[in-house]
């Protein structure tokens, strides 16, 4: 299954400020008239339900899916039981139809990608060993980078970089 165009991501490490740039970067997009949709990599154990809560009694008494719905969202879990981990193209299929879906985590994946990177962090840069990194964002100068480093406290470069290189909007 090969990824829509419209998909971008950002990779980093751990601590190197992918949420905070996200939570700058949807409104940014947004401005422009674009819809955004978004997918997280969590670690395994992560749970958006409750103990107590009726979905969650649905869940745990076996169910493969469980939808809850509201007059303001609605929100579908559905549990692996033992199944291998969807991937990312998979994942995408279920996402209703937007301008622009941004990707945090997957890192591994074959989709254009904005390395996040601080020196600070005292962790190597990931795109000698990811063709897929478009560019990197750093809160300091990378003069040894071959490829173009922005801003990352800058975000209006980082969305212009972002819709060039999916063609969103263009």
């Amino acid at each position: 299954m090969t990824l829509a165009r419209n998909v971008f991501g950002l990779a980093g490490w751990s601590g190197s400020g992918k949420t905070v740039l996200m939570a700058r970067l949807i409104p940014a997009i947004g401005a422009r008239g674009l819809t955004v949709a978004t997918v997280k990599h969590a670690h395994h154990a992560f749970d958006i339900d409750q103990p107590g809560k009726d979905s969650y009694v649905h869940r745990m008494a076996g169910a493969a899916e469980v939808l809850v719905a509201s007059a303001n969202r609605w929100a579908l879990m559905h549990e692996n039981r033992g199944a291998p981990e969807p991937a990312l193209a998979e994942l995408l299929a279920k996402l209703s139809p937007v301008d622009l879906i941004l990707v945090e985590g997957f890192k591994r994946d074959a989709h254009p990608k904005l390395e996040i990177h601080r020196p600070a962090n005292g962790k190597p840069l990931l795109y000698p060993d990811d063709p897929r990194i478009v560019a990197v964002a750093s809160d300091a100068p990378l003069p040894d980078c071959p490829l173009p480093v922005l801003d990352l406290n800058d975000v209006e470069p980082l969305v212009d970089l972002i819709l060039r290189v999916t063609g969103v909007g263009a």
